[in-house]
């Protein structure tokens, strides 16, 4: 029995053979799509309703550093050392804190000649040294007018702690003399001296601290910069300071250049020599030169930029003995001599030191003088950076 719907919308109804077969709708956004009836409708984003002003955050700006002058400052002597003279002994006060520096030294690193200290003011931070004339291995000596008894306090630094192996203070040796005169009343009374107790009593420092820096073009600071180009004059100061009123002048005693800090390393190119000549003018027949000494502690001296051949880094490193001595007039081992168009001129005005330039100057070898000569101190510089392009490029 078959059932036949009265009803038209049961009724059996004829698609067209041309429906769409639906598929899964794909999430794609931005294309057409169909629905079940094949009409085609369009799927697009939406953009932002208001204008993003969101960004990322800006990393602060660094504030520039300005130009301030700096010198490197150098430490004052400390007036750390007295003593009295007596008719057979001599006796000695030093302080802990012996440079000044607010910090007491370990009394263990003090000697007079090879005694320790006989006593100690704790409040004070004092050492007390007591000694014959004849001990502490004390010299003498006769003069014509006096007898001189000579103590050296002597100053080791110590290990800043137990298995720390560093120190922050230097060695120092302070010479005290005693002078008696050598007069005395001889007669049949009882002998009796004629010097005055704690007459003379001398105490002889001699620190140098010796520098070389490189300068600016007014040579009133040292240079911030290490970077030149080639071309440019290179502006370096010799300076030494001493603890004592004593005048004296300083010298550029020879002068190498190397790539690498170590001095005995090639390519090697000696530009001061033979105690005081700067040869760089002759050899290449640059600018440099010494400039006129104006003052006895400082000697300054301009050398041309250059660099090494074959060495891409361009680094310089400049390496000086500089010495001291009395001021009195400069002589052949001690001087400043530039090469020019009417030969060799010394930066103090006496030129005639300067004749031996081209030949030998030193009585002595360079070793002699390095093992004997108290009074000089090995200085550098660098590294030198000197590019090939500038505005100083002749």
């Amino acid at each position: 029995m078959s059932l036949v719907p009265s009803n038209p919308l049961f009724a059996p109804q004829r698609f067209p053979t041309q429906f769409p077969v639906q598929t899964p709708v794909r999430p794609d956004f931005g294309k057409p799509s169909q629905d079940f009836l094949g009409v085609q409708s369009k799927e697009l984003l939406q953009g932002p309703v208001a204008k993003l002003t969101w960004r990322f955050p800006s990393l602060p700006e660094e504030p520039q550093q300005p130009d301030v002058p700096f010198e490197l400052p150098h430490p004052v002597p400390a007036n750390s050392v007295a003593a009295q003279c007596g008719e057979n002994s001599v006796y000695v006060e030093v302080m802990q804190d012996f440079f000044g520096t607010g910090h007491p030294l370990l009394s263990s690193g003090f000697r007079l000649g090879g005694c320790t200290a006989t006593g100690e003011d704790y409040s004070a931070h004092v050492l007390i040294f007591e000694s014959d004339l004849h001990g502490c291995s004390s010299t003498s000596m006769v003069t014509e007018d006096a007898l001189v008894y000579t103590f050296n306090l002597i100053y080791t630094p110590q290990e800043v702690s137990y298995g720390v192996p560093i120190v922050r203070s230097s060695g120092v040796v302070v010479g005290i003399e005693c002078h008696y005169p050598r007069m005395h009343n001889v007669s049949s009374d009882a002998l009796m001296p004629t010097w005055i107790p704690y007459a003379s009593t001398k105490v002889a420092e001699e620190i140098f601290v010796f520098s070389l820096k490189l300068m600016t073009d007014d040579w009133r600071f040292e240079r911030p910069s290490n970077q030149y180009f080639l071309g440019d004059m290179i502006n370096l100061e010799a300076s030494v300071r001493l603890y004592s009123h004593v005048p004296v002048r300083v010298f550029v005693d020879n002068c190498v250049a190397t790539a690498v800090p170590d001095v005995a390393s090639v390519p090697r190119y000696s530009f001061i020599e033979n105690d005081g000549c700067l040869v760089d003018s002759k050899l290449t027949g640059s600018m440099s030169h010494f400039m006129p000494r104006t003052q006895g502690d400082k000697l300054q001296f301009q050398l041309e930029a250059f660099r090494f051949q074959q060495e891409d880094s361009g680094l310089v490193y400049i390496t000086c003995i500089l010495e001291v001595a009395a001021a009195t007039s400069p002589s052949s081992e001690q001087k400043a001599c530039s090469f020019s168009a009417n030969g060799w001129v010394s930066a103090d005005g006496s030129d005639q030191v300067c004749g031996c330039c081209d030949t030998t100057c030193s009585i002595r070898s360079g070793s002699d003088q390095l093992l004997t000569d108290v009074r000089w101190e090995r200085a550098s510089v660098g590294p030198i950076n000197v590019k090939e392009y500038g505005y100083g490029q002749r």
